[in-house]
């Protein structure tokens, strides 16, 4: 069956209306309908192409599962039982075709009907009594900035809806960030009908760091320095990942400057190679000084400082 993105398949946007998808699939129905193409696999196939993305695109709920995991996930999660489960074939055919029903509607040597996309000979009236995938269970899985930069298991407890509580490990990747999910295969809900069971969905949130603020791959860290190290320059002690690390800062730096360290922020996802850490360096002025203080203030003010 389909291996193709579905609105390709229709050639139509991913933005296209219920009625512009309705009118692009029954343009392709008919060019490619059996009686036209006889004994023509190619066409057979096209068309049954055809019907599983409008059987998705048509049906407001398989879409939006379609546009939320794309065409490799929808289809790991979806049989063609799935597909097809509430797709009305004598509707579509009646309007298609003049009327003759969904029995009658037979192509290519030894004849063809919706049945057959099931690969059964009940079709649709059928899947009832058919092997049903469980529903797959999505949870949010909270991490630290820490877990987040480094590989390692977290033990996740979860609830099934009947089965009480279950307790996996689950690896987290490098550099992951919050939204990203992580699939557990066969952690959901139990089949029907001895169908396999549906998959358990991690959605990752990393928390917010006490001290890092996260941009993509960069870290920035705040780091006060007073007016006289501002002036002459100073080294400070910055946090990091790896360690603690001195940085030189330079005389006359502006407050609210940022300095880079480079490769010191978090790991790339799934590809090599780190961000940076940034260190926004803050001047602090005292809200009270003493008189002497006061007065050299004053001489610094004289000298346009």
């Amino acid at each position: 069956m389909a291996t193709r993105d579905y609105y390709e398949i229709l050639g139509v946007s991913k933005n296209a209306r219920d009625d512009e998808i309705k009118k692009a699939y029954r343009k392709l129905a008919m060019k490619y309908h059996p009686d036209r193409n006889p004994n023509k696999k190619e066409a057979e196939e096209r068309f049954k192409e055809i019907n599983e993305a409008y059987a998705v695109l048509s049906d407001k709920e398989k879409r939006k599962q379609y546009d939320t995991f794309g065409a490799e996930g929808f289809r790991q999660r979806f049989t063609q039982e799935d597909i097809f489960r509430g797709f009305d074939f004598d509707e579509i055919l009646s309007g298609l075709f003049g009327g003759r029903g969904r029995r009658e509607f037979r192509f290519g040597r030894g004849g063809f009907d919706f049945g057959d996309l099931f690969g059964g000979r009940g079709g649709y009236q059928d899947m009832g009594r058919m092997p049903q995938r469980g529903e797959d269970i999505l949870y949010e899985l909270p991490i630290t900035l820490e877990e987040a930069a480094l590989s390692g298991e977290k033990r996740v407890s979860f609830r099934k809806e009947r089965g009480g509580n279950e307790e996996i490990s689950v690896k987290i990747p490098k550099g992951i960030a919050s939204g990203k999910k992580l699939r557990v295969a066969g952690k959901g809900m139990e089949g029907k009908n001895g169908g396999p069971p549906g998959d358990l969905y991690l959605q990752v949130s990393v928390m917010e760091h006490p001290v890092y603020s996260r941009e993509g791959d960069d870290l920035t860290v705040e780091k006060e320095i007073n007016f006289s190290e501002a002036v002459l320059g100073t080294t400070v002690e910055v946090p990091t990942l790896d360690g603690i690390k001195k940085v030189k800062v330079p005389p006359g730096i502006q407050s609210h400057t940022k300095m880079r360290l480079k490769g010191l922020g978090l790991p790339h996802f799934q590809r090599e190679g780190r961000g940076d850490e940034y260190v926004k360096m803050i001047v602090r002025v005292p809200k009270r000084v003493s008189e002497k203080v006061k007065n050299l203030v004053q001489e610094l003010a004289k000298e346009g400082i």
